[in-house]
């Protein structure tokens, strides 16, 4: 390795790293565990972890927090959302952790984030479109491709 030069995966490693990253940032409002990413990586997930860290700069759980911490922020600057539902809707399970979280990566609670881009009196996208066109949360898609009743009713007639 040259001197200078940042450690990284080998390069075969590495596309593999790169699915798992890409997973983390579609999928990043569901839980993901080391395991399901390791093995999207094809490695054990010790070894996924090592290697992540050493190509990423940071822990698997770190990278994925900064992307839940990206869209809040989103959802923050742009919905009416409260921040608890945008804690929620990004992945984070504990507004405590979500504020926390939000604080040492902006330097601001979320709250404070809100206010500020409230007060330049731009435009706010209603909660509800937001839920309403997946904006904030995915639903997995059923197991037989089927679409999800919002009421149920009687069963189809013969």
């Amino acid at each position: 390795m040259a001197s200078g030069s940042t450690p990284r995966a080998p390069a075969d490693v590495l596309v593999h790293l790169r699915r798992a990253r890409d997973h983390m940032d579609r999928h990043y409002a569901e839980p993901i565990d080391l395991d399901t990413l390791a093995g999207i990586a094809g490695v054990s997930k010790y070894h996924f972890l090592r290697l992540f860290r050493t190509t990423y700069g940071r822990t698997p759980a770190a990278y994925l927090s900064e992307r839940r911490v990206e869209r809040a922020q989103d959802l923050l600057r742009t919905s009416n959302l409260t921040v608890t539902e945008v804690c929620f809707a990004v992945g984070f399970s504990s507004l405590g952790s979500f504020s926390s979280r939000f604080s040492a990566v902006t330097g601001e609670t979320p709250r404070d984030f809100q206010k500020r881009y409230a007060a330049t009196g731009a435009p706010r996208i209603p909660g509800c479109y937001v839920f309403m066109w997946g904006l904030a949360e995915r639903r997995p898609p059923q197991p037989d491709g089927s679409a999800i009743q919002e009421k149920p009713g009687p069963s189809p007639l013969p």
